[in-house]
């Protein structure tokens, strides 16, 4: 059964998740991920869908969605997850202080060098503080205490202050 990416961007305003997913229900879709959040006011959905339609006929059920409600809506097929190595060991990893260029990208950086992965990410700005906030498997080879002195170094030399503790996978 095909997968479709569908996302949907704009200004945030009640009734946009009810009214996509209805649309997608209505059109056979079986919703298997999403995620939404707000940024600052606009509205950002991603949802992973499965059924026997094509990407056109979803465009096409969305486009009146988006025309009422000033949406951006987009559709992709997408595959099946394929090979994905296992996991590994689950981590919480948390940055705050003072906002500044390159936060994510320092920080993401020494993630991948050590073989994790960012599984999920917010970051937010409240005033002048920044805060990050990700969800990172490791693999069971990583140093998670060497990993752990590598980020606060390089958070200490952004100003900031980085944190990776161990997460519990049923709470993520």
């Amino acid at each position: 059964m095909p997968e479709y990416a569908v996302t949907v961007l704009g200004a945030d305003r009640p009734g946009i998740i009810a009214d996509t997913t209805e649309i997608l229900a209505d059109l056979g879709l079986n919703l298997t991920d999403s995620t939404m959040t707000r940024l600052r006011g606009h509205f950002a959905m991603t949802l992973i869908c499965a059924g026997d339609v094509t990407a056109a006929t979803i465009d096409g059920a969305l486009a009146p969605l988006a025309v009422r409600r000033a949406l951006v809506a987009t559709v992709r097929e997408v595959g099946p997850d394929g090979d994905v190595a296992a996991p590994g060991e689950h981590y919480l990893l948390t940055v705050h202080g003072a906002d500044r260029l390159g936060i994510v990208t320092a920080l993401a950086r020494v993630v991948a060098e050590a073989g994790g992965n960012i599984t999920d990410l917010t970051t937010r700005l409240v005033g002048r503080l920044y805060v990050l906030v990700a969800e990172v498997d490791l693999p069971a080879t990583a140093e998670r205490q060497a990993l752990g002195n590598q980020l606060r170094a390089v958070a200490g030399r952004l100003g900031v202050e980085a944190t990776l503790r161990s997460g519990e996978a049923d709470l993520l």
